[in-house]
């Protein structure tokens, strides 16, 4: 072998690469632990590293401590109306946020109406279809001033709540549209008398309540019934008559669909839009055109110059029409950080929002106390 082949095999040899930075991770590592990167085809860095000893010889404990969790978890009310919420969550795993999304959609329970006792109904519309329809209407109530009622149970003021519904199409008169505000709540129960065998026995309705449900309701709450006034339930002709009740129990979402609080529920992780080098004049304006949503903006940087910004990285929607074409992948990155949440609850009704996600927190809560006392 000739000397200058041995100075290269010298020149390339491991023994002279640079030591591993002890207590920190390299940037491209730190860029796969904690972000998603999106390509033009796909993302990849999608999974976690959850092992604890990933980068042990780095240095770095990737084990997750109790201490560090309280320290970094956060969440931020971004918006916040009636019927729905939006906020941050900060310093999570997937699985966690996730946790949260089938618990508000299956297992946190409400009000819904299950039995439909029908004493008359002349209308077009099935009883089968009319039930159906009431029970999917969402029912302003409180679920946590209730009990849950089991085979075995009698319809009472604490696991029972009676709707009456009686409308009538007179006839001569024009087609009569039913809503869900004509559905009237009977705090005292049942009015419908139920059949006897027996002839002496005294007349008994179809629920045994021993007080007034008004007692149930705080004075500043809004009263029991529908969320929503203009459900429409059928539509009568002249003639035409509907007499029912309804009576509502609490349920879960994990049972049917009609006992979810929310209309939905969602999360997204947080977008992060990096321009990898300066993109001014004709391409910032190029740029700017290709987002349909309006992520980039043009800033005046003097002479005559223009310079493309990020301005609203939160409305990106991965659609990636920014790094699309020739050398833009180069100059735009697109990620999503895997720790940071964006989350959505669209309530149903029978909750407000803002009380629906710590009922969630609770659940979870609960779980987590059962596994322990399990295993200890």
């Amino acid at each position: 072998m000739s000397k200058q082949e041995n100075t290269e095999n010298k020149k390339f040899s491991i023994w002279d690469l640079p030591d591993v930075p002890m207590g920190q991770l390299p940037p491209h590592l730190q860029l796969q632990r904690t972000r998603v990167v999106c390509k033009a085809d796909a993302p990849i860095h999608t999974d976690n590293i959850i092992y604890s000893g990933a980068y042990a010889s780095m240095g770095i404990d990737n084990s997750v401590h109790l201490g560090s969790f309280r320290d970094n978890f956060k969440v931020e009310v971004i918006r916040l109306t009636k019927d729905d919420m939006e906020f941050d969550m900060i310093g999570i795993d997937a699985a966690i946020a996730n946790s949260f999304r089938r618990i508000l959609i299956s297992e946190l329970p409400t009000m819904a109406i299950e039995k439909v006792l029908i004493a008359n109904n002349t209308s077009l519309i099935q009883d089968e279809v009319l039930s159906h329809r009431l029970g999917l209407i969402p029912i302003s109530a409180d679920p946590r001033l209730f009990e849950y009622l089991s085979a075995n149970d009698t319809p009472n003021e604490k696991n029972t709540i009676v709707f009456k519904l009686h409308v009538r199409c007179k006839r001569g008169e024009p087609r009569r549209t039913v809503y869900s505000e004509e559905l009237k709540w009977l705090p005292n129960g049942s009015e419908f008398i139920k059949e006897s065998e027996k002839v002496d026995t005294k007349p008994s309705t179809y629920t045994s309540f021993t007080c007034s449900q008004d007692s149930l309701q705080n004075s500043s709450s809004k009263p029991i019934g529908p969320a929503e006034d203009k459900i429409i339930l059928a539509k009568l002709g002249p003639g035409q008559e509907i007499e029912l009740e309804a009576h509502a129990v609490k349920g879960i979402g994990k049972t049917h669909a009609k006992w979810s609080p929310v209309a939905t529920a969602w999360y997204r992780m947080l977008p992060e839009v990096v321009l990898l080098e300066d993109v001014e004049d004709e391409t910032a304006e190029e740029l700017k055109k290709k987002c349909p949503v309006n992520v980039f903006d043009i800033e005046d940087i003097g002479n005559g110059k223009k310079r493309a910004t990020v301005a609203r990285p939160r409305a990106c929607t991965l659609c990636r029409e920014c790094i699309r074409g020739e050398e833009w992948d180069k100059r735009v990155a697109l990620r999503r950080v895997k720790d940071h949440f964006i989350f959505t609850i669209e309530s149903a009704g029978a909750l407000p929002p803002e009380v629906l996600f710590p009922e969630a927190v609770k659940i979870l809560e609960d779980k987590c106390e059962r596994v322990i006392t399990e295993l200890s």
